[in-house]
């Protein structure tokens, strides 16, 4: 796949990275302290307003270009490499949509950021233990408390699935509050040494 199909090579090295997977206790972390318990989180990019990055984003989730997130999840997933815990993830799940999202969409773009990662991080891909069980309205011009509230109960995980010991990674595209990641977290049973990270793309 040629990075130019999407974006060229000039731009791809103006993204503006965040690197926050080298650092611990980083922002991204920071947004679920007190909230749920994960091991790391990272972002790959600062999502800004009016940025050429954004409109990416926009071409991935509603333009019918899914293979966008394939190669942005491969990208971000090569440089998240130099972490010191990348390379112990085993299994990646990407937040699901509930099904008639999907068939309305034609397809998940979170799957496609997962497979871009998971490929680069020699890791499965599972996108049926987690189960989007309520669609909820949309998290747009929501407060902070709002989405809390919008994302309760949605997510539900698929049971008779053994995690012990395994490191999962949780993606998505975009991070705002964090609300939705926290979701799926929560649904998630505590397994005896079960390590869950958080992935998205784009950070707000």
């Amino acid at each position: 796949m040629s990075a130019e199909k999407f974006i060229c090579h000039h731009c791809i090295a103006g993204i503006p990275r965040t690197n926050f997977h080298l650092l611990r206790d980083n922002p991204v972390e920071k947004r679920f302290w007190g909230k749920t318990n994960i091991y790391r989180a990272t972002s790959f990019f600062h999502f800004q307003k009016g940025s050429h990055y954004r409109t990416l984003l926009h071409e991935l989730k509603y333009k019918n270009n899914p293979e966008i997130g394939d190669f942005l999840g491969a990208l971000a997933a090569s440089e998240i490499l130099d972490s010191d815990w990348a390379t112990t993830v085993n299994m990646v799940i990407p937040v699901p949509l509930h099904p008639s999202k999907l068939a309305k969409r034609g397809y998940n773009q979170s799957d496609y950021i997962a497979r871009g990662v998971a490929r680069i991080l020699n890791a499965e891909v599972q996108t049926d233990l987690l189960i989007r069980t309520l669609e909820n309205e949309t998290q747009t011009r929501k407060s902070v408390f709002q989405r809390f509230e919008n994302t309760q109960g949605i997510f539900e995980f698929k049971a008779n699935t053994d995690l012990t010991n395994k490191h999962i990674l949780i993606v998505d595209d975009v991070l705002t509050t964090g609300s939705t990641l926290e979701a799926c977290i929560r649904s998630i049973p505590d397994f005896p040494g079960l390590k869950i990270s958080v992935f998205t793309l784009a950070v707000a």
